[in-house]
């Protein structure tokens, strides 16, 4: 059996790559309004690793409410920090796993 030939791929151009990156920021800022000012706000850096991203990875860093409560969105963006995927999951798992360890079940108190 011969080996396959590689698929040849055309790389987007600059101007092609730049115009995807603001399409994308715009489709998120409709979908999330306050994670547009939150980035605006705060920078495009971790609150928590201060793993610092640019416009083509931006998409990987969230907003947490420090509250709790996603309805609390206040213009100044003092319930607001920004995480990356990873420190936003290992923030929220914390409670979960010391509710496990602790042997705790939603059920019990």
């Amino acid at each position: 059996m011969s080996p396959r030939r590689p698929v040849s791929v055309k790389l987007p151009s600059a101007a092609e790559a730049e115009a995807r990156v603001r399409e994308m920021r715009n489709e998120l800022e409709k979908n999330d309004p306050y994670r547009s000012r939150s980035l605006r706000l705060h920078g495009l850096i971790c609150a928590r690793c201060a793993r610092e991203f640019d416009e083509a990875t931006a998409h990987l860093l969230t907003v947490h409410h420090k509250d709790g409560n996603h309805n609390n969105n206040p213009s100044d963006g003092s319930n607001w920090e920004n995480l990356c995927r990873d420190c936003h999951d290992d923030l929220h798992s914390r409670g979960l796993l010391g509710e496990y360890l602790g042997g705790k079940t939603k059920d019990q108190p």
